[in-house]
């Protein structure tokens, strides 16, 4: 049976992985995720996940190698993590009574065969009218900074929403997991084996 190696850092997407009860090691990779110039934003996370993959390829032969990367869309602008406190706010405050769409892209790396499949996820969330108090406030609470579009949906970044929509809640942590069962079990790997 193949071994599982899941190449990210984020205690978010471990505790994901979790759910699926499947032993798993994990090593965040070093990569540069800078977007190319023109890039388009389905390439861009296409390119990281399957670059967050290779770059443990050496260090894991013989085992499924998981990628994730995710960016945050709105007003036709690539957006990423926020550097600091006030930049959150900034994005939030921009995303008030907005659509923002984010882009998570997904790899299976098979350092056994030489091979991987590469796809992505998109997930929409309507922000509900945002006051400036409660922007700040969120942002003091949660510290959001290591995410795309400013908060998290698995703590306070809910109570921010009007609605949700796509296929797969888990896209928004970053790890679309219906999307990764069926890329394990085309793999070898059930889930449910």
């Amino acid at each position: 049976m193949p071994r599982l190696v899941l190449a990210s850092g984020s205690r978010w997407r471990r505790q994901l992985l979790d759910r699926l009860e499947i032993p798993y090691a994990w090593q965040s990779p070093d990569i540069d995720e800078t977007p190319h110039p023109g890039e388009a934003p389905a390439t861009l996370v296409h390119r990281l996940a399957l670059g967050k993959a290779q770059a443990l390829a050496e260090a894991w032969p013989d085992h499924l190698i998981i990628g994730s990367d995710q960016v945050a869309l709105f007003d036709g602008e690539i957006l990423g993590k926020p550097a600091d406190a006030a930049a959150a706010r900034r994005q939030l405050a921009r995303f008030s009574g907005q659509r923002v769409r984010f882009l998570t892209g997904l790899a299976l790396l098979d350092t056994r065969r030489g091979r991987h499949r590469v796809t992505h996820e998109t997930y929409d969330v309507v922000f509900r009218r945002l006051g400036e108090g409660e922007i700040a406030r969120y942002v003091e609470k949660e510290l959001p900074l290591e995410c795309a579009g400013s908060f998290r949906m698995e703590g306070l970044g809910i109570t921010l929403f009007e609605k949700l929509e796509g296929d797969d809640p888990n896209t928004l942590i970053g790890l679309p997991l219906i999307r990764l069962c069926a890329m394990l079990r085309e793999a070898g790997l059930d889930p449910l084996g």
